[in-house]
């Protein structure tokens, strides 16, 4: 099974049930909520074990809510998750060991030194490498004797990830953590993730909003949207989804919908730009008919995809097309 097969758009998850082993993360109709808000809504996922799987959305799309339950930090309010084959609501402490964990504030405590924090987590976990440790340290210049509050926003990052690195977790969850950094670090922070997948059996789940990081880093796309899940692919599968469509149309050019499977349009310069999903050759003999001189069908990287689709509401899908 591909992980195109897993949750495509719009479909179901897979009926099927795989052994347990297979997966680092599953929910069943998780809900939760903050008062009258509902944060996540009957949230069904399976995430397999290995490689880096990127979690994306809006703000407001339930990634940060699902992590908190994941770590069991907070209870959902229905349904159920799973971590590494455990119930995320009674994890202990030898569970947790196995889950690594960077935010994207990096936030540690600032008047130890970094030796003194090693220290403290070298003892905290009995798989500590310190060898993997220093190899990803190395390359953020942070020193031992440092103070934590002295260190830079890309010097805190690097030790944050050095030492979830060196616990040697089966899972590893990066919650935006190059958020701030700076290009130098930020190119530093990609290349000890993709280093650590290379060298390890660690999976990664990987939230972002910045599509160039997912596009270079991830396996695994998962698009998230109002708490439920709307898509799960590898991501050059899903950009194989979305055209592009540019044409030359009369001043009464059809709106977004008068045509199917529109995610987004916009006018530059004269043309019309139609961003699709799921539409071949038969949406350029549409636009032929409505009037078109000149037309042509382009690709998208995955940050243009990602954003019409996030914000396909601005659109209304064509007659008989309903959007995911």
């Amino acid at each position: 099974m591909s992980l195109a097969d897993l949750h495509p758009i719009p479909g179901s998850v897979a009926s099927s049930t795989p052994a347990a082993s297979g997966y680092v993360i599953e929910t069943d109709r998780l809900d939760l909520y903050y008062g009258r808000k509902k944060a996540l809504n009957q949230l069904t996922v399976r995430i397999p074990r290995g490689r880096i799987h990127a979690i994306v959305g809006a703000n407001g799309a339930g990634k940060s809510s699902l992590f908190r339950i994941l770590l069991g930090v907070q209870s959902p309010s229905a349904g159920r998750a799973t971590i590494l084959g455990h119930d995320s609501t009674s994890l202990t402490e030898l569970e947790r060991a196995r889950i690594g964990f960077v935010n994207e504030e990096h936030s540690l405590p600032g008047w130890l030194r970094v030796d003194e924090l090693v220290a403290m987590q070298r003892r905290l976990y009995p798989k500590w490498d310190e060898q993997r440790y220093r190899s990803i340290v190395d390359h953020f210049h942070a020193l031992p004797e440092q103070r934590i509050a002295h260190l830079s926003r890309g010097e805190r990052a690097g030790v944050n990830l050095a030492m979830a690195l060196a616990q040697d977790p089966e899972l590893l969850i990066l919650d935006e953590p190059t958020l701030g950094l700076d290009v130098v670090a930020k190119r530093a922070f990609l290349e000890a993730v993709l280093r650590s997948v290379d060298e390890s059996d660690t999976t990664i789940i990987y939230c972002s909003h910045q599509m160039d990081e997912i596009e270079r880093l991830a396996d695994n796309l998962i698009i998230l949207e109002r708490g439920e899940l709307k898509h799960m692919s590898p991501p050059d599968d899903f950009c194989e989804r979305v055209t592009l469509w540019v044409a030359e149309l009369p001043s009464a050019a059809p709106g977004p919908g008068m045509l199917p499977g529109v995610l987004q349009v916009q006018r530059i310069d004269g043309l019309f730009h139609y961003l699709v999903l799921d539409q071949d050759e038969g949406f350029g003999a549409l636009l032929d008919a409505q009037g078109a001189r000149r037309r042509y069908r382009g690709d998208v990287n995955l940050e243009r995809a990602v954003n019409a689709f996030l914000t396909r509401n601005h659109a209304t899908p064509g007659p008989g097309t309903p959007l995911p």
